[in-house]
């Protein structure tokens, strides 16, 4: 009778996973919906994909008609004293005041002819742009991936801590018939004192999962912005399937061709190319067209006086102003001859920079391929190895009634019995992560294939099933425990 009610306990503890919860839990679409409103990476990239759009236009407008105008307007306010030879040779001091308002304007057009710098540029920017578009999709792809990580991260934090809390409710119990036969003879003092030791133990694992699941959920709410309480998880129906097409190079040259980092580095590695072209610049020649029109006009007064005898005449007064227009139109041609060898400097730096470019695609494209394989390894490992913990949890379930019930009639110990517990908990967390395992590395898959989408969510969530949490749990039993005292 005690062997079928401690199985009866463990049956009903690992039920919550198929449970209906009576709490809302959220799924894994609505987790990733919520971080792409708060997550801080993502709005990162949108800025920068915002900003790399504006090459185009700059790079444009370069090569449009630049049209400046200039004006001023200036006071002059002088005197002094001038010596001027008379008729009579003799020398004459006068005394001048003079005064004057000056008005100009002006308005230039600039339009280049020929910069190689600024054709190079119109090039560069089409590359900006479609750089930063990827960037912005491989942010996008990576938000789903790093919100389905910890999303099943929790989840593998909670199945972790019932499995534990499971496994010290039923060393508790073996503990307490352990006292129970030992106070009537039936064993000896060292199996209490193991059970004792055990218990010890499983409470320290149980607050370490506490403290792994508090983790796991902050991880969680650095991404959507707040914390998420009750997760919804995959149901006993859950189907598992192969890749399509079912072939790793399949997969492999999908990758090659647009896995989104990689696309990104190519862009980086023709940016670089360009740049070469873009410093050669200082050696070219420029030529632009110049033309310019502007008016001034300027209100004088000057005043001259006499200041030695007989004062003939004794004042002189003029307004000398004047006015005019100007109109100009050439052809302005540049040629640098000599720079100290900076331009030649620049040219090599841009040379070694390409090359640092090349071996980074390089480096991306050997990345690519590893990560894309390993994915469809992993999707097909997990897939046996969920249906190989699924047999191993019912072996682990018998071999724990086998134990009991040797123990019960003498022939094992409560060590075997205990090791038994264990290992049927251990398997069934194992089997639930593998689960989640096999779901990230579909989801590894499509990313490195470049071909994640919102829709693979939409997918995963048709076989989300709402379950309580461990602390929903751990109040209704604390409630039915209080409840029978």
């Amino acid at each position: 009778m005690k062997k079928t009610l401690n199985f009866s306990i463990l049956l009903v503890t690992f039920g919550l996973f198929a449970m209906p919860a009576r709490a809302y839990a959220a799924s894994l679409l609505e987790v990733y919906q919520q971080a792409l409103q708060s997550d801080p990476r993502i709005h990162e990239a949108e800025a920068r994909r915002l900003a790399a759009l504006e090459a185009e236009p700059q790079a444009r407008g370069v090569l449009l008609p630049q049209v400046t105008f200039s004006g001023d307007w200036s006071t002059t306010d002088s005197s002094g004293t001038s010596i001027f030879n008379s008729q009579a040779g003799i020398p004459t001091p006068v005394n001048t005041d003079s005064d004057s308002d000056t008005t100009r304007w002006q308005f230039q057009l600039t339009q280049t002819l020929f910069r190689w710098d600024q054709i190079v540029g119109l090039r560069r920017a089409d590359s900006l742009v479609a750089k930063a578009e990827a960037d912005r999709e491989a942010a996008q792809q990576d938000l789903v991936v790093r919100v389905g990580q910890t999303y099943f991260n929790v989840l593998g934090a909670e199945d972790r801590l019932t499995s534990l809390h499971a496994n010290r409710q039923a060393i508790a119990r073996q503990l307490e018939q352990a006292k129970q036969r030992f106070d009537v003879g039936l064993i000896a003092i060292t199996d209490v004192q193991e059970s004792q030791a055990a218990y010890d133990q499983a409470v320290a694992d149980e607050i370490g999962a506490k403290r792994s699941l508090a983790t796991a959920r902050e991880f969680l709410r650095e991404i959507t912005g707040e914390y998420v309480s009750n997760l919804s998880a995959p149901g006993d129906e859950f189907p598992m399937r192969a890749p399509a097409p079912a072939s790793e190079k399949a997969w492999v040259d999908m990758a090659l061709g647009q896995n989104l980092v990689l696309v990104s580095s190519r862009l980086d590695e023709k940016l670089a190319r360009d740049e070469i072209s873009f410093r050669r610049n200082g050696h070219y020649p420029t030529i632009e067209l110049i033309a310019t029109t502007g008016e001034f006009d300027t209100t004088a007064e000057r005043i001259t006086d006499n200041i030695v005898p007989p004062f003939d005449p004794p004042r002189i007064t003029s307004n000398p102003d004047s006015d005019g227009s100007s109109d100009s139109i050439r052809i302005q041609l540049n040629l640098p001859l000599f720079s100290g060898g900076s331009t030649s400097s620049r040219v090599r730096e841009a040379v070694y920079l390409h090359r640092a470019a090349r071996e980074q695609l390089q480096r991306v494209t050997r990345e690519t391929e590893r990560q894309t394989r390993d994915a469809y390894l992993g999707v097909l490992s997990e897939m046996s190895r969920v249906q190989a913990l699924e047999q191993a949890v019912a072996s682990s379930r018998t071999a724990l009634e086998a134990t009991q019930a040797g123990f019960d009639v003498g022939t094992r110990t409560i060590v075997d019995v205990l090791d038994s517990q264990f290992a049927l908990y251990r398997s069934i967390t194992l089997f639930y992560q593998a689960r989640y395992d096999y779901l990230m590395n579909v989801l590894r898959l499509k990313q490195a294939a470049g071909n994640l989408q919102i829709q693979d969510l939409e997918e995963i969530d048709q076989w989300l099933k709402e379950r309580k949490t461990p602390e929903e749990v751990f109040a209704e039993e604390a409630a039915a425990a209080s409840s029978q005292d």
